[in-house]
């Protein structure tokens, strides 16, 4: 399996952590080199680890903003 690059863009916030230390987080995220894109994850301590997750790109991130703002 190819190695995955990735470079936090931004910092966004922190959603929830759990007893073990993970943290889920929304960040601005470019993965191997392409156009940052937001970023909804669990990450271990020190982002040695990552669980499975979700990208947004801009437009993706305002849609889903006025769905929430809806309910």
């Amino acid at each position: 399996m190819a190695e995955i690059k990735f470079e936090v863009i931004a910092h966004i916030g922190v959603l929830s952590e759990s007893s073990k230390g993970w943290r889920k987080e929304i960040n601005l995220i470019s993965w191997n080199g392409y156009v940052p894109k937001y970023d909804i994850r669990e990450w271990a301590p020190n982002r040695e680890k990552m669980g499975k997750g979700i990208t947004l790109s801009e437009e993706e991130v305002q849609s889903l903003k006025k769905f929430l703002e809806s309910i």
